[in-house]
């Protein structure tokens, strides 16, 4: 397992990386390396951007500039990792990406949350300048193995199929809460395979 790329694991709004437990004792258990950073999302008042740039900066210290890395994002961590792999390089050394109930194509739960203060949550509204400029640069995704993870019950991610990527596999997971989709056992099952395949 050593050989594996390490991975990188982004959590979402209103979480820390402990949101992962369940998934890292799977990997400790294993023996696969992650990397768990928490990052500051001010309640949702930290860009996406700024969230990227802060990722990158703890990357390149743990990793390096061409180190090969698996990323896994939850949430609003799906689209910072979409931004890193697109926007700082990443995509040069990316394997495979994943992500949990992450919003590709928005969601009506950030529709009526204002710019100002909250410009994180604001930028996965539908049809958002930040998400729209993600979507002109899906071609960097093509020499990478996504797996978009979802499910239909989603509130947070809403509806569901939104957290959906254009390419790669889509999956969906029989679970009724979002933060579920990182603590169901059969979904934690089903994820860390994906990142054994």
């Amino acid at each position: 397992m050593s050989k594996r790329n390490p991975i990188i694991l982004i959590h979402g709004l209103w979480n820390t990386a402990d949101i992962f437990s369940s998934i890292t004792s799977k990997l400790d258990e294993i023996g696969i390396e992650y990397f768990a950073p928490t990052l500051k999302h001010q309640y949702g008042m930290t860009s996406i951007v700024e969230l990227t740039n802060l990722l990158n900066d703890l990357i390149l210290e743990k990793y390096g500039y061409e180190k090969k890395l698996d990323i896994l994002g939850f949430s609003m961590g799906g689209i910072i990792g979409r931004y890193w792999i697109k926007k700082l390089n990443g995509y040069k050394r990316t394997r495979r990406f994943i992500t949990i109930g992450s919003p590709h194509k928005g969601t009506l739960a950030s529709q009526l949350i204002p710019k100002y203060p909250f410009k994180g949550i604001s930028e996965m509204k539908i049809n958002s300048l930040l998400l729209r400029e993600l979507s002109r640069s899906d071609y960097l995704l093509s020499g990478i193995d996504c797996i978009s993870f979802f499910t239909y019950w989603d509130l947070m991610v809403f509806p569901g199929w939104r957290a959906s990527l254009n390419s790669g596999e889509k999956i969906s997971l029989k679970t009724y809460k979002h933060k579920n989709l990182v603590r169901n056992p059969n979904a934690i099952d089903k994820i860390v395979d994906s990142l054994l395949n």
